[in-house]
């Protein structure tokens, strides 16, 4: 499984699958509607984060902001 940015939808229906449980299964224990559910494995663009991470949250995930490098510009 690959962690790279912009991977979000390969990710979900890898550990959804890897958990054997359906998509209609993951809304109901994760507290989203299922069209979400579908939308993140199909690649959707616009979603709320905090959603997200409810589906993330059964797996013991989150999105979370990682810089690029261990480089970080101090303002």
């Amino acid at each position: 499984m690959s962690s790279r940015p912009g991977e979000l939808s390969s990710t979900v229906k890898h550990l959804r699958k890897k958990a054997g449980i359906t998509q209609e299964q993951l809304a109901e224990f994760s507290g989203v509607g299922l069209a979400l559910v579908r939308k993140i494995e199909q690649g959707g663009t616009t979603m709320r984060v905090d959603k997200v991470n409810s589906i993330l949250a059964l797996f013991n995930y989150e999105l979370a902001a990682v810089p690029f490098s261990d480089e970080v510009s101090e303002s």
